[in-house]
Formats: C-alpha cells, structure tokens, sequence
C-alpha cells in the first residue's frame, strides 16, 4: 500500500512575523479543531486523497522531529479510507476579498480559524500564495458548503 506524507509545521516559519513560536498544529489536528491545511498542487493532491479514500494508501501527517530537511519526521496521526480525510478546492487564492471554493463564498477569516491560525497569522503565512488553485485538505467531516465533489 502506497503511503503519502504531509509535513505539518510544528514552529511558525523564518519568515513569519512568529518565527519559531509553536503552532501546537499537531495537538490540534488530534482535538479536531485544526480541520484542515492548505496546500498548493490542488491536482496531485485530489488524485492522492482519492488514492486514500478508495483505500489503495494511507495519508501520513507528520513533523519534523528538529530542523526541517535536516532531522528525522514523526508521525502524528495517519488517514486511511475509513477516515474523515477529504479534499476541496480553494480557487483563486490571491482573491483577498473571499475564498473561492466551489460556488461558494468564504470569509478567509473563516478558513483561517479552520486551519488552525488566526486571520492575521493565517495572513502573514500566505503573504503571496499565487494565483493557482490550492487544495483544501480535510481531517474531520467539516466540508466547506456550496462545493459540487465532496468526498
């Protein structure tokens, strides 16, 4: 069975203004209040979650255990088909009025919360996160609404 990794930042990045500062990104993916994260690559992401979700692999979230790319990773939870894991499209990221997803509308205050981040951190981290579009993966049922494929 093939097995897909996500890292997910235990510290704020050199470039955010918290630099250093823990996320707790791994407690909170485990309490279910970080309920998703962003990721660019909407397209290898969607054929790996439907990989997950038909049960051909198994998504591994992981940290690093010290520096990034220079210490070992530790998974935190692991995702199977039988798992909540799920996938959305954020079209038009630049837009910095509201998150296009689907048909639908989001206050981006709303995706921060759901990542895990406040809107102004949530800001700081995706100061230019380009304009192609950028998946939306789930770890609980929570689905963003007015989207035509989720899964």
């Amino acid at each position: 069975m093939k097995t897909y990794v996500l890292i997910v930042s235990q510290q704020f990045p050199k470039t955010h203004k918290k630099a250093g500062a823990y996320t707790h990104f791994p407690a909170l993916i485990k309490a279910g209040t970080k309920k998703h994260t962003l990721r660019n690559n909407f397209e290898l992401w969607e054929k790996r979650i439907l990989e997950v979700k038909a049960g051909w692999a198994v998504l591994s979230v992981r940290v690093w255990e010290g520096k990034p790319y220079n210490s070992k990773q530790r998974e935190i939870q692991q995702f199977d088909s039988k798992s909540d894991i799920g996938i959305q499209k954020l079209s038009n990221p630049d837009n910095g009025v509201w998150a296009s997803i689907g048909d639908g509308k989001i206050d981006w205050d709303v995706i921060a919360e759901n990542d895990g981040l406040d809107f102004f951190d949530f800001c700081d981290w995706f100061k230019s996160p380009g304009s192609e579009p950028m998946a939306i993966i789930h770890f609980t049922n929570f689905r963003y609404p007015e989207y035509e494929r989720n899964f």
